[in-house]
């Protein structure tokens, strides 16, 4: 009783046994990953080292020696390298044999058993496949190298490296240097770098190199279908099994799992193969470490007699069991991914794959055609070897296309998606031999890609639908790179034979759904994730485009793409609209100048285009000297697209955004308020003599005008509701606040409406902002512009003006000095009448300042206390004063023209000559002779007075100026006829392609359909807009043409005259005259053959008459003579008969 007291009591200390070596295995990998963490940096700066001296191996040497002299290149390295790879594996398996058996003897002596240590060998010698990763361009600046990928790819090049890739990948010496070798190869080729692949096509087709090369990849390609052939299981049971609720709360789980993975690949944590093997090296260690623990166990389990030895029988079992559940679970969870991997043979298929990609990158139709055909005695299809890898891995090979869920799972997905995209890279360009070798190839490829995209692959979709999407957008890229840039229905028609359409549709319209579920869930289950995958809207698009390339060929399908207007709130309909709305076709013209159509997705940067910026666009593009606006609209683009950026910006400042969306309305309003306040000042100037006081009746009205408004514009608003709103209230304001605050509200409001108009604050009170009014109104512009636009034209003849006038000066001053007489009015001292009405009548005379005169003097200030009364007299009773005023100013009249008007010389000088003509000559309307003295008849040169005034107003008034208005009303002319020729090319001409309205008379497609379809203008400038922001490794053949055309700022590819809705309608014509021809010529044929007929018995009826006269004839000879006459009446009526 005692001992199992006793015992009881000592269990718990047997549990805090069993944690404390649970935390000392885990502290033992603390170290171990404190050892990676402090050795890591000294392995990356070995390896850094090592590139240094690959780089420049001259280094190595001190200066001035002969070694450092002779400039060792790295092709030599290269060179070397290829020569010591062949010994290279064994002698490291040696060394880490021996390395590996000194520490196993160091930290377990000898208990470590042969048998363990070959597996441990085995799994020591094998890399871990690196899988690659997605790529951009070459254009990276490599901040070590201080240049681009593509530069330092180009400089190994030199160096001798894709030969190095060539030779080592044909000898094939063992799995991990050709591994390392594809993996050198895929760096090279990053990008696609057509020097690389060059170098590569020049190195294969050198002699018989590409034979054994692609031997290499196509008995590589066949073990990974015979190792997939033979290692295919599926474990049906397990997943019939599964009751539905099992399977969606496990879906939901690991979605969750899914998602956090996801989060933490964009958190920057990647498995690289480095990380991957010391990872591995430290499972290892730690296996050893809990075997060595678990035989010094139970070795210590001997027989026990005594209390304290049962006690410490108890602990240890306890021990050893904790240890044996750990272990356990160890050796289970390395079971199970032991069992996901993939077999080697199929793990290498992922590089391979990528490296052919790479070498097909960027469309090089050489090398696309050297993968199918080598020309060799023994050629290696590789493409047709892809496919059948394809069948094989997809399960296609046991017969089920329906169960793609059981051979598709998370560890192979990857190397289906590279089988997928490599197989699109070898169709686009357009490379059509190496499509028809995929659409006809024997195996069922295209059903596996079709069934790819129409079957739900579960339960990978339940546990990654990221993957599953990703799946599906590359099946359709295959798709459509099999159809690319072919003018023939074949394999289109080979994709629909197995394939429905509604189907196809379906699976489009619940991607469209499927994203706002997905967002749904992810808000639900707070999941602070950035989704860097391919988004199902991104996919359910791919596939609507995929429908609208099959539609040319299916009518069910392309009636199924057109929205029901019976229902247009069903899901089906919403998801077509949305791919209906952002997507866009368009035409261009090939190299071999044939036409071919391009359906593509709208950028989501072109929604931000304003509609004020494709207006004026569409208005203001000028036509060059071929009758074309392609070219200034070509030139438009780069700033709408910088439009477009700038708007996306701006959006994410909702203030910013909402005042500059308005800027026209600004614009408006701030004009509006330049005419109220220009209209008040008119009325009411000057201010002191309105009093404010209105009449009752008045006001009510005003009252009753401005609350009628505002209902109108709470109810139905418009523009002019509005007005009538603005108008009553601001007449309501001057009679309640007053005129002076009322104009400072306004210009307050107008001065914050736009900052353009920051004129307002001068003293003229916004009289300038009429101005605004020509930048409003067409008209108005056109009227400025028949001055501007032949302004040399103007200034010429101005010039010409003054050259005539400086003539006619110089004769003046030469001859008629003399009567070059102007009367001028002398400034005399302003008497108080005068200042009197100054005072009634200037705008800018202010008591303050005004100055009244009291004798012949000088003046007195009106601040003056002895002004100030007459002042106030001035200002308070102006008519009493007026009746004075009169008076005197009638009484003084004559005496003012007596006293201030005078005559003076204005031709003493040739200057005062000059100003004088040309002051007075061009402003009077009869010339300068209508200020000169008149002249008596009998002056000796009153004749030559004559001829100067009639030659100056004949010249100068008559034809100069008169020249000059009519180059402005020209020029006016002119801008009106082109407004309105204008007006009618862009209503009756295609924009793009030039072609008219009456093109298109009687023809299936109508003008409005072409060019809102066909030749859409925004649908050119999308297309330009999504070359610009797309991947250039991801292009199409199209949009690869078509950027290198815009990068050339060739604008061949725009069509011109042509279109393809009118050359089918032409070839229609073709055949339908075909046609007619042809029966024309089977009736011919025909009637031939009757006539043919008729001859033949017409021939036999001649031939059997004459062999019946010469059977007469013979009869006549041997018997009787005939009857005088018969001969003859015979061979008339023979002849008769004939």
């Amino acid at each position: 009783m005692a001992f199992s007291c006793t015992y009881s009591r000592r269990v718990p200390s047997s549990t805090n046994v069993f944690k404390n070596d649970r935390s000392i295995i885990e502290g033992l990998q603390d170290i171990v990953s404190l050892l990676e963490d402090q050795l890591h940096p000294l392995v990356q700066s070995e390896l850094s080292v090592l590139v240094d001296v690959l780089h420049r191996p001259e280094l190595l040497f001190p200066p001035g020696t002969e070694a450092r002299k002779k400039n060792v290149k790295m092709e030599a390295l290269f060179q070397n390298l290829s020569v010591i790879l062949k010994d290279y594996w064994r002698k490291r398996r040696e060394t880490l044999e021996a390395l590996r058996q000194t520490l196993l003897l160091r930290y377990f002596g000898k208990v470590q058993t042969k048998r363990d240590s070959i597996a441990n060998g085995k799994q020591a010698i094998h890399p871990p496949a690196s899988t690659p990763i997605t790529h951009g361009p070459g254009g990276v600046i490599l901040t070590r190298a201080e240049m681009t990928l593509a530069e330092v790819q180009c400089h190994l090049d030199e160096e001798g490296a894709s030969n190095l890739v060539v030779e080592l990948i044909m000898k094939n010496p063992s799995n991990a240097i050709f591994l390392e070798s594809v993996e050198l190869g895929i760096a090279l080729l990053e990008g696609g770098n057509p020097v690389i692949q060059k170098s590569m096509l020049l190195k294969l087709t050198s002699g018989n190199i590409s034979e054994k090369f692609f031997k290499v990849f196509y008995d590589k390609m066949k073990d990974a279908q015979q190792e997939i052939k033979s290692s295919v299981t599926v474990n049906t049971m397990e997943l019939t099994n599964r009751t539905g609720d099992e399977k969606d709360s496990i879906g939901k789980d690991l979605g969750k799992d899914g998602r956090r993975i996801k989060s933490l690949k964009q958190n920057g944590l990647v498995m690289t193969d480095e990380l991957k093997e010391q990872l591995e090296d430290a499972a290892v260690a730690t296996s050893k470490a809990y075997a060595h623990v678990r035989n010094l166990g139970t070795s210590g389990a001997a027989a026990v007699t005594t209390e304290t030895d049962l006690l410490n029988l108890g602990q240890g079992t306890h021990t050893h069991i904790a240890l044996e559940e750990i272990l356990a679970e160890k050796a289970e969870k390395a079971k199970d991914a032991e069992e996901n991997k993939l077999p080697q043979e199929v793990v290498v298929m992922q590089p391979i794959l990528r490296f052919l990609q790479l070498l097909c990158e960027n469309h090089n139709y050489d090398l696309q055609n050297f993968l199918r055909n080598q020309n060799n005695k023994n050629n290696y299809n590789l493409v047709s070897e892809t496919l059948m890898f394809l069948d094989c891995i997809c399960g296609s090979t046991t017969g089920g296309l329906g169960l793609l869920g059981l051979y598709i799972n998370e560890h192979n997905v990857s190397l289906v998606n590279q089988t997928l995209e490599t197989l699109t890279e070898y169709c686009q360009g357009p490379c059509h031999e190496n499509q028809n070798c995929i659409a006809v190839h024997e195996s069922n490829g295209i059903d596996i890609i079709i069934a790819l995209i129409l079957n739900d692959i579960n339960p990978l979709g339940k546990k990654r639908m990221d993957l599953v999407l990703e799946l599906k957008n590359n099946a359709s890229k295959l798709l459509l790179a099999i159809m690319e840039s072919r003018g023939d229905s074949e394999n289109a028609e080979r994709i629909l034979y197995n394939m429905s359409p509604k189907q196809l549709v379906d699976v489009a319209c619940n991607a469209y759904h499927q994203e706002g579920e997905d967002e749904e869930d992810e808000e639900s289950e707070d999941v602070a994730e950035i989704d860097d995958g391919v988004s199902p809207k991104e996919v359910g698009h791919n596939i609507y485009i995929l429908c609208h390339q099959l539609a040319q060929h299916n009518k069910e399908l392309a009636a199924m793409l057109k929205p029901n207007l019976t229902d247009p709130e069903s899901k089906m309909n919403q998801a077509l609209q949305y791919y209906a709305s952002h997507t866009a076709q368009i035409e261009i013209v090939r190299n071999d100048r044939t036409m071919e159509q391009i359906v593509f997705p709208v950028p989501q940067i072109c929604e931000f285009l304003t509609r004020e910026s494709k207006m004026q666009v569409y208005f203001k593009a000028e036509r060059d000297e071929q009758g074309s606006k392609v070219s200034d609209f070509f030139e438009r683009t780069d700033d709408l697209f910088n439009e477009m950026k700038w708007q996306k910006k701006l959006r994410g400042q909702p203030l910013l955004y909402w005042v500059s969306r308005h800027m026209s309305m600004w614009s408006t309003i701030a004009f509006n308020l330049a005419v109220l306040v220009n209209i008040i000042v008119a009325i009411f100037y000057p201010f002191p003599d309105f009093t404010g006081k209105i009449d009752p009746r008045m006001s009510g009205l005003i009252w009753t005008i401005m609350f009628a408004s505002l209902a109108a514009v709470i109810t139905v608003p418009g523009t002019t509701v509005i007005r009538a709103f603005v108008f009553s209230s601001i007449l309501r304001m001057i009679y309640s606040v007053g005129l002076q605050p009322t104009l400072w509200i306004l210009g307050t409001v107008n001065v914050i409406t736009t900052a353009v108009h920051l004129v307002s604050i001068m003293g003229n009170h916004g009289t300038v902002l009429l101005l605004d009014v020509v930048y409003q109104e067409e008209t108005l512009k056109n009227v400025i512009k028949s001055v501007t636009r032949n302004g040399r034209s103007i200034i010429l003849t101005a010039v010409l003006a003054l050259i005539l006038v400086y003539l006619f000066s110089i004769i003046g001053y030469l001859f008629f000095r003399d009567d070059f007489l102007m009367e001028v009015d002398v400034r005399s001292e302003t008497n108080i009448a005068g200042a009197i009405g100054d005072a009634g009548n200037s705008n800018s005379i202010s008591p303050e300042s005004l100055q009244v005169p009291i004798s012949d003097d000088g003046y007195c200030s009106a601040s003056d206390s002895t002004c100030e009364n007459r002042i106030e007299n001035i200002y308070k009773s102006p008519k009493e004063n007026a009746t004075g005023m009169e008076i005197q100013n009638i009484e003084s009249s004559q005496d003012d023209d007596e006293d201030d008007t005078s005559t003076e010389r204005a031709c003493d000088s040739l200057l005062m000559c000059i100003v004088t003509t040309l002051n007075q000559g061009l402003r009077n309307g009869g010339g300068i002779g209508d200020v000169l003295r008149a002249p008596s008849a009998k002056e000796p040169l009153f004749v030559a007075r004559v001829i100067y005034d009639l030659l100056f107003f004949f010249v100068v008034i008559i034809i100069v100026l008169n020249l000059i208005f009519g180059v402005i009303i020209d020029t006016f002319a002119d801008l009106r006829s082109e407004k309105q020729q204008k007006e009618e090319i862009l209503k009756n001409t295609c924009f793009i392609c030039g072609l008219d309205r009456a093109s298109f008379d009687n023809k299936t497609v109508s003008f409005e359909e072409h060019i809102r379809c066909e030749h859409n203008m925004w649908h050119y400038l999308y297309f330009i807009v999504l070359v610009i922001v797309k991947d250039p490794t991801e292009f199409t053949g199209p949009e690869s043409y078509v950027a290198s055309m815009i990068k050339d700022r060739n604008l061949d590819w725009f069509p011109r005259m042509r279109a393809m809705s009118l050359a089918a309608d032409e070839a229609e014509g073709e055949q339908n005259e075909i046609r007619t021809l042809q029966v024309q010529l089977e009736n011919t044929q025909k009637l031939v053959s009757t006539l043919s007929h008729q001859l033949a018995e017409l021939r036999d009826q001649y031939i059997q008459m004459t062999e019946q006269r010469k059977q007469k004839q013979r009869l006549g000879l041997l018997g009787t003579p005939p009857v005088p006459g018969s001969y003859h009446q015979a061979s008339t009526s023979s002849s008769v008969a004939v």
